[in-house]
């Protein structure tokens, strides 16, 4: 029973990763611009967030921490990449949000065959799974996650989620969904850090 959930959950987030545009490029997309515009108390919940997740900048770490892989690269040929999603499935099964445990983990590919962690992602299904109702939308650091979305497979309820690029600058902001930076037929070689410690 287990292991089949967890393939339902890895469907989600797969699912999740190769949205089309219309289920969040245009909502979260300017939510945040890009670095040196996020307010001092909102920087130091994320220098928190940082702290929390640091050690799973190595993909390793993650997976003994009860992350998993959950699906190919996902790009969008229009607003960019997001890369490989590892997803805790005791995580999105509480149905809490945390912001220090955050439910999926996005790494990109790097030129020296690795993973390099770029995200964090929050994830909650919708409570009544209809998606002209948005009343349970969640928020975290003041700002609402994308959705309700439907989902990418018979067995994909409609959710919510929100990425924050902590560990890779994204230009469309450290809220948005997509990255124009990452491609998966491209390894990323260059340090550029999303956020100042």
């Amino acid at each position: 029973m287990r292991k089949g959930r967890m393939i339902i959950i890895g469907a989600l987030i797969a699912g999740t990763l190769a949205t089309a545009p219309a289920c969040g490029a245009a909502g979260a997309q300017t939510t945040a611009g890009p670095r040196g515009d996020i307010p001092a108390d909102l920087h130091d919940q994320l220098k928190d967030v940082r702290r929390a997740t640091r050690a799973y900048k190595d993909v390793e770490a993650a997976e003994a921490a009860g992350y998993v892989p959950a699906g190919p690269c996902a790009e969008d040929p229009k607003y960019g990449g997001m890369g490989f999603h590892y997803e805790n499935l005791a995580l999105i099964e509480d149905g809490e949000l945390d912001p220090l445990r955050p439910e999926v983990l996005v790494y990109q590919p790097a030129k020296n065959g690795k993973l390099r962690l770029g995200a964090v992602e929050y994830f909650q299904v919708d409570g009544d799974q209809d998606l002209a109702t948005d009343d349970d939308r969640p928020w975290l650091f003041d700002v609402p996650f994308d959705g309700p979305m439907l989902g990418h497979s018979p067995t994909m309820p409609i959710h919510y989620d929100l990425h924050v690029w902590l560990y890779r600058h994204n230009p469309a902001g450290i809220f948005a969904m997509w990255n124009p930076r990452v491609s998966c037929a491209a390894p990323m070689a260059e340090a550029d850090a999303a956020f100042p410690d």
